[in-house]
């Protein structure tokens, strides 16, 4: 029979080399993690600007893959996270650089609009739509780091009327809104209105090409004479809080949308239907070019968002359709509306 002091070193010596393995293991899971992150900057073309900063990016990376792969393993949802080019971010600094400034909702209590699309009855409409079958929807674009995803959302819906009235589906200028439309609310890479970026298209007689006027992701000087490539005759505002009145309204064109989208979820959204809870505080800018309902008969909408093509599914998204809170998923049912022609 083991001595009591044989037993506490022999104790003393598990204790050893069980927190030997763990620290063992931990040094195998950061290299493993630095690997990771080595691929990822490669992926993603980052460059950091020196070895002080590239650890804290580290450990910000760390981080969120963390949160991404514990969110992913509960397995009960019905979307999942990646780790996008958004990944060496905090959340703070993906709602600065992506959300706060680039939707500003309305100071003001809105004079309502007339809605066309309000005798339409829901029964009439077709269960799926998707606006980029009929060639209504321009390939994703990028924002970058430029606040002003309220001028992809009006140029979105925008092309989208365009093209159904016209039957031209053409690439619309964003910068000229950026740089342009810098009365009022719409404050260029500071944020925006979208009802202010019709207003403006209306006043400034259209928008101009993404050729003619190409993207820059920063605040420009406007340049005046740029000849005009589509118009719109109006704008409506959808009736707030309703998700049938918006079903009308997606069902005949593409939709300016605004939803709080600087959650982690949002961030890390890689695929799926996003459900469960969501913040209402509106910080950015869509446009809804669709809905369906999924084979387990989950309901969705279909939005088009402006963060390229390595975020989400293929850069759009889908959001619970008709839940219990009125506002929608996020706030996306507050404060939609459209251009009219």
């Amino acid at each position: 029979m083991a001595t009591p002091k044989a037993l506490i070193l022999a104790i003393l010596g598990c204790a050893f080399f069980c927190s030997a393995a763990f620290a063992a293991r931990d040094l195998n899971d950061d290299a493993a993690m630095a690997l990771r992150h080595e691929q990822w900057m490669a992926q993603y073309n980052r460059v950091y600007k020196d070895a002080a900063e590239k650890a804290q990016r580290f450990e910000v990376f760390k981080a969120n893959v963390k949160f991404i792969e514990a969110f992913n393993a509960e397995g009960s949802r019905k979307f999942w996270l990646g780790v996008n080019q958004f990944a060496d971010l905090t959340n703070d600094e993906f709602r600065a650089t992506k959300t706060n400034k680039g939707f500003k909702p309305s100071p003001v209590k809105k004079v309502p609009t007339g809605f066309r699309y309000a005798n339409v009855s829901v029964d009439a409409l077709p269960a799926t739509v998707d606006w980029r079958t009929k060639g209504a929807v321009t390939p994703i674009k990028d924002q970058g780091q430029c606040g002003c995803c309220w001028a992809f959302s009006a140029v979105a819906a925008t092309e989208g009327i365009v093209k159904i009235s016209t039957g031209k589906l053409v690439s619309l200028s964003e910068q000229e809104l950026v740089d342009c439309d810098v009365h009022g609310e719409d404050q260029g890479c500071e944020g925006g209105l979208m009802d202010d970026a019709f207003k403006f298209i209306i006043k400034n007689g259209g928008l101009t090409t993404e050729t003619s006027y190409p993207y820059t992701a920063e605040d420009g000087t406007c340049k005046s004479g740029s000849t005009s490539a589509a118009t719109i005759k109006g704008y409506e505002d959808v009736p707030a809080n309703d998700e049938a009145a918006l079903m009308k309204a997606v069902a005949s064109q593409p939709v300016s949308v605004a939803v709080d989208g600087g959650d982690m979820t949002f961030q890390f959204y890689s695929g799926g239907v996003m459900t469960g809870s969501c913040g209402t505080d509106l910080d950015h800018g869509i446009a809804a070019i669709g809905y369906g309902v999924t084979g387990d008969g989950t309901k969705y909408w279909l939005m088009k968002n402006s963060w390229g093509t390595t975020w989400g599914e293929n850069g759009y998204l889908r959001m619970e359709k008709d839940i219990s809170d009125k506002r929608g998923m996020c706030g996306l049912a507050m404060e939609p509306s459209y251009p009219t022609k």
